[in-house]
């Protein structure tokens, strides 16, 4: 090492593995086999063809399982509006809404589908396949509509940030909202300060 004065040069520490140069996910973490074949066939679909779906795809398919988040057939179904014709393409699972009471035929591909939401798309006359059955008819994304889940609908999200404090709305942890609990300083004009 170098020695300018009094201070060291600092190196990089080769014998912890440097630098990451790469911080996104180059794999999945998870070890099931179903999905290590897939991220295979994406792999050399993204590689071997032009289309920016296949990239996409892959790049989702390596997502830890808070970045795939569900999506219930009546949301499916409202952006599916207009694209009848289209197969919509869900990275995640896609669930069953009691809400809605007509399902139209939908195609769908999606890593997974939950029962009551597979009979219902079934029965409406829908079609529902693997992404490895996507890979044969429309090897390039062609004639397809790619649709994510609500990442930020989480409970958690909500806490996120500083609740108190001024022009913040992030959720405080508080056990109740009655008026015994957590209702006094910054919550009332004559208790110090109101936000």
């Amino acid at each position: 090492q170098k020695v300018s004065g009094s201070r060291a040069a600092m190196g990089i520490d080769l014998k912890a593995g440097g630098r990451y140069k790469k911080t996104c996910r180059q794999a999945p973490k998870s070890e099931d086999v179903y999905l290590r074949l897939l991220v295979k066939l994406y792999r050399f679909l993204a590689r071997r063809t032009d289309s920016k779906f296949n990239k996409v795809v892959l790049k989702r398919l390596f997502m830890s399982k808070i970045n795939r988040p569900c999506m219930s057939i009546a949301r499916v179904a409202r952006y599916a509006k207009g694209h009848e014709d289209q197969i919509v393409v869900l990275v995640g699972t896609v669930t069953d809404d009691v809400r809605l009471h007509n399902v139209p035929a939908l195609k769908i591909c999606a890593l997974k589908v939950t029962g009551t939401a597979r009979a219902r798309i079934t029965a409406a006359g829908g079609e529902i396949m693997t992404f490895d059955q996507l890979a044969l008819r429309a090897p390039t994304g062609a004639n397809t509509l790619l649709l994510r889940g609500p990442k930020n609908a989480r409970e958690a999200v909500k806490h996120f940030g500083a609740p108190g404090v001024p022009n913040s709305s992030a959720k405080p942890y508080i056990r109740h909202k009655g008026r015994k609990h957590e209702q006094a300083r910054g919550r009332r004009k004559s208790k110090g300060y109101k936000c």
